[in-house]
């Protein structure tokens, strides 16, 4: 008896085929994207300073733009892990600042760094230094210089954004590939039989 070809294993190789390629192209536009994007962060360190935004839109943050935060008060504390400027580890000290008028999340300010986990004494005051990204808050402000009793920050880098979409489409592309082998050897697998 003469096996039929198998229509139905056909379709399901070839939608996911067809699905791969396409998360394959949508990476190249995503690098495309990433690569502008760090194109015009890049352009932004060279900008003149701008005004720390009272609510910062995601889509609109000015991200390594020079800037400077007036912090009247330090509503709160909390670190997290960073390195100096020499590159070593430890804990980046960011103050919660209320910057007036009660309007507004404030602004977080990375203040300095230090070896050991501690509350600074700091209660405010006017901060120079440039607008880097911020998981909790959009964006923060690293301090050009230090407060009192911590180093200075290792500042904020583009070399800190992952930029892998070129190798994740390569990646899709490869799975098509791997995928029509395996197909092929196995219909011919089957022809044989």
């Amino acid at each position: 008896m003469k096996k039929s070809f198998p229509i139905i294993g056909t379709l399901v190789v070839a939608a996911a085929v067809i699905t791969m390629i396409a998360l394959g192209i949508w990476q190249l536009q995503r690098a495309d994207w990433k690569n502008a994007l760090l194109a015009s962060y890049e352009a932004a360190s060279d900008m003149p300073a701008v005004s720390f935004p009272n609510v910062p839109i995601k889509e609109d943050a000015p991200i390594y733009r020079k800037s400077s935060v007036n912090c009247i008060e330090v509503a709160s504390w909390r670190a997290t892990s960073g390195r100096n400027a020499k590159g070593v580890a430890g804990w980046a000290h960011i103050a919660s600042c209320q910057t007036g008028g009660g309007e507004g999340p404030g602004a977080k300010v990375v203040v300095g760094w230090s070896k050991h986990l501690l509350t600074p004494t700091w209660t405010g005051g006017i901060i120079d230094g440039v607008i880097a990204p911020d998981s909790k808050s959009i964006i923060r402000l690293v301090a050009s210089e230090p407060i009192e009793g911590l180093e200075k920050n290792q500042p904020p880098s583009l070399d800190d954004i992952p930029n892998n979409h070129f190798a994740y489409a390569m990646q899709w592309f490869f799975f098509a590939g791997i995928a029509l082998i395996i197909f092929v050897l196995a219909a011919r697998q089957r022809k044989a039989r």
